[in-house]
């Protein structure tokens, strides 16, 4: 007889009354029931979920529904609302009714707004596409041919709080899943050492905070991972990083009794989603300290490159952002700052020149880089805001801009966003707005119209693309959205 075969396992010292009763037999039927229920299940779930279930690793690589022109995305997010009207939606018209009131009258919008406020800005047609592009962006322009300008966007309402959620995760009130996650949940990740979907904000975190990255009912492995870009060390931007008082060895056996620990403690709780994503935190946090250093620091780009992004905290995340997804992360969002830099209530020329100055040179450079490297055709770039900004002034409130007539109040009516690579149809304009800016007249796009196009040039069927979740199959566009064709070379 072999001793062995007797020996007690770990699952044994943690053996509990139910479970001794488990294994006496009187638990089979449970068993049997749950088998039948997580059959059921696979049976009814979206190929890409019951990819998920089926998994072993929730951020290994999987297919989409059907082949995507785009593998990766990064979502250069301008928060507080850029003003179109001042960047990609020329409106000459303002200027004869300069300091008069519209003729057809205001849209109500979060604060009161008064006479035609023209652009302090010129706008230049560039590219052989001939699309004007303000004089803020002068890099950028030259870049017009290889972007698709939305000039139709809209939202639901002229708040930050619900218009951020609605961008980035297609709900304005409840709960839900960020775009990075539904992502990240569906293709998976080609870097198993870095997270799937990484966030950057520096100076902390925006309006909303980490609700806008949030997994929602996605297992928490989705969530976007948080760095703030203000740091250049590496233990500042990650904090604990590096374990100083264990070698790597030592902290792969004590990972690994845990491990074993976690287990045999899920098994008993029917896969818990939360204690997954504990368990595949601490696996990817033990394995970025081999990977995130080296895609952290900007230091090994050559200085071509380095010259070619130009200085400060906008151009270096930037250039992270490019050395992310070059490592096969997933989803990469870049956000402008912290709180809402581009709300500009009032002093919008000075404001919107410095914040326009700050990241023009950085995103142009960026397409041109993944242009150069041959990953700009696989690779969509997201730009814009929650909204826009009204062409009209915004008036003095007591205690905010009061006695300054140089602002524009929050426009959810129609506002611009641009895409970029991944299959967008490059020097392409698509939709505008009225004659003075303020709502989307032609071909208007609502988000979860943009998110249902997005998703459609990563290979999926929004609405076929679900999670199932208390008894409903969710999705990003929720019940909406329509395929915007135009837009998709």
């Amino acid at each position: 007889m072999n001793p062995d075969q007797h020996r007690l396992g770990l699952q044994n010292y943690f053996l509990s009354r139910r479970g001794f009763l488990s294994k006496c037999g009187m638990g089979m039927g449970g068993l049997a029931l749950a088998q039948l229920m997580n059959e059921m299940n696979l049976l009814s779930a979206s190929p890409a979920s019951a990819a998920d279930v089926t998994s072993l690793n929730p951020l290994a690589v999987k297919g989409s529904q059907f082949p995507g022109k785009a593998k990766r995305v990064i979502h250069l997010f301008m928060n507080g609302g850029p003003s179109h009207v001042d960047t990609f939606d020329p409106k000459p018209l303002l200027e004869k009714y300069a300091g008069k009131p519209l003729p057809t009258g205001n849209l109500a919008t979060e604060r009161k707004t008064g006479a035609a406020f023209p652009s302090p800005f010129k706008f230049k047609k560039c590219g052989q596409s001939g699309i004007e592009v303000s004089e803020i962006f002068p890099k950028l322009g030259q870049c017009i041919d290889d972007i698709c300008v939305i000039r139709s966007t809209h939202a639901d309402v002229p708040n930050h709080e619900p218009s951020l959620l609605l961008m980035n995760c297609g709900e304005a009130r409840l709960v839900r899943p960020s775009m990075g996650s539904w992502i990240t949940y569906g293709l998976g990740s080609e870097n198993q050492n870095l997270p799937g979907f990484i966030v950057m904000c520096p100076g902390g975190y925006p309006i909303q905070e980490s609700q806008n990255w949030q997994a929602g009912f996605l297992p928490g492995v989705y969530q976007g991972t948080y760095i703030d870009t203000q740091h250049t060390d590496l233990e500042k931007l990650i904090s604990y990083i590096r374990n100083t008082t264990e070698s790597q060895a030592e902290q792969r056996k004590q990972l690994d009794l845990l491990l074993a620990l976690n287990e045999q403690h899920i098994q008993t709780r029917q896969q818990d989603p939360q204690l997954e994503a504990r368990i595949q935190s601490f696996e990817l946090a033990y394995r970025m300290q081999m990977d995130a250093a080296d895609a952290f620091d900007i230091t090994r780009e050559p200085k071509h490159i380095l010259d070619l992004y130009g200085p400060g905290t906008q151009a270096r995340q930037i250039l992270i952002a490019r050395r992310l997804l070059e490592r096969g992360v997933r989803f990469v969002q870049v956000w402008t700052g912290a709180g809402q830099p581009w709300d500009n209530h009032d002093d919008l020329k000075d404001n919107h020149a410095r914040l326009a100055h700050d990241c023009d040179q950085a995103i142009a450079a960026l397409l041109i880089d993944l242009k150069q490297r041959g990953m700009l055709d696989d690779t969509l770039v997201i730009w814009g805001g929650e909204f826009g900004r009204t062409p009209t002034v915004e008036l003095p409130t007591p205690g905010s801009n009061a006695g300054h007539l140089n602002g524009r109040d929050h426009n959810h009516y129609g506002f611009t966003t641009w895409l970029a690579g991944g299959g967008a149809k490059g020097g392409y304009v698509h939709g505008s707005t009225d004659d003075f800016g303020f709502k989307a007249a032609e071909n208007p796009v609502h988000i979860h119209d943009l998110h249902a196009t997005i998703l459609k040039l990563l290979g999926f069927d929004h609405e076929k693309f679900t999670y199932r979740y208390a008894g409903r199959d969710f999705r990003l566009t929720d019940v909406y959205g329509q395929v915007v064709s135009d837009i998709i070379a």
